[in-house]
């Protein structure tokens, strides 16, 4: 099956770029909401463990004790935990079928035209598409165009068909050269760095080095 290629300045390439900025924005904040909501749950389960065994509240929740403790009132039994932002990937499993597309590498050989047709068999409802001479930009811009959820490049070593290549929503892979890959996230990742080490609780002074 042959797709067709998005020109690199036509309006349908820009609304794609659009596209797919606006989902990295979503994914970040949707990841920045689920360590908050994971943070605000050890603290609530903390505090009920506290409670239910008459021990004393830690000192870091005595201030939120009251506030945390209404929100334990309110919440649902059989409602506990956090949900992954890895599960919002399978929010239409079992309602909308995936739509995989499977390709190979350029100037592929009998082999691995071969063994992509098998493949093909492999996942229920996959296409394949000849890949000519295009970059892998312009192919996961075209699957994006007509609503392909997952591509599939297979490669070959000597003829012999190898590395199957799968390329996620919010990751980019980095060829460094012909047999190593690069997974490189998209978005920021906070390290704070080490400000002091002290052997005594914070609410202490420290005590010598």
């Amino acid at each position: 099956m042959s797709l067709p290629l998005v020109a690199r300045s036509s309006p349908r390439q820009k609304r794609s770029l659009r596209r797919e900025a606006r989902l990295r924005r979503e994914y970040l904040y949707g990841k920045g909401r689920e360590e908050a909501r994971r943070t605000a749950h050890e603290k609530k389960e903390r505090l009920r463990r506290a409670l239910e065994e008459n021990r004393l509240i830690p000192t870091e929740l005595r201030r939120q004790a009251l506030a945390l403790q209404g929100s334990l009132e309110s919440d649902d039994a059989g409602g506990e935990g956090v949900t992954s932002h890895v599960d919002d990937e399978y929010r239409w499993a079992g309602v909308e079928d995936p739509k995989i597309m499977i390709t190979t590498s350029r100037d592929p050989s009998s082999r691995l035209k071969m063994f992509a047709k098998e493949l093909k068999l492999v996942f229920p409802g996959a296409q394949r598409m000849n890949r000519g001479r295009h970059e892998v930009g312009a192919l996961v811009r075209a699957c994006k165009a007509n609503g392909v959820t997952d591509l599939l490049v297979v490669h070959e070593h000597r003829g012999t068909p190898a590395a199957p290549t799968p390329h996620p929503r919010h990751h980019i892979y980095k060829k460094m050269d012909p047999h190593n890959v690069e997974l490189t996230e998209v978005g920021p990742r906070f390290e704070p760095k080490l400000y002091m080490i002290r052997l005594a609780p914070w609410n202490r002074r420290p005590r010598p080095m």
